[in-house]
């Protein structure tokens, strides 16, 4: 038999719940939860590291945003085209003006 222990920090929020009113999240939103997830920044940190730390974190929520929404218009250009290939030129239409 196997035992696994974990510890699990208890100061540490480990979930939350984000929602939105009619829509989903945008590439901004997600890719702020995403870079939280992969970069974080101690409190006790020194305050010019913490700065630096910070600014970093910006700029790859910022980077991710950027990708987030490329593969957005990518997609979005697949659905078009399976749609024309289907035979719905209007729906495919509707599709390429979001």
């Amino acid at each position: 038999m196997f035992k696994i222990d974990v510890d699990v920090p208890q100061h540490k929020s480990l979930v939350s719940v984000k929602t939105t009113h009619n829509r989903g999240f945008n590439a901004e939103e997600v890719s702020k939860d995403c870079v939280s997830k992969l970069i974080s920044v101690s409190d006790s940190t020194h305050p010019a590291i913490r700065e630096q730390a910070n600014a970093y974190k910006s700029q790859m929520e910022r980077i991710v945003a950027y990708y987030m929404r490329e593969a957005i218009r990518s997609d979005r250009t697949t659905v078009y085209n399976a749609l024309i290939d289907a035979g719905h030129p209007k729906l495919a239409e509707l599709i390429r003006r979001l």
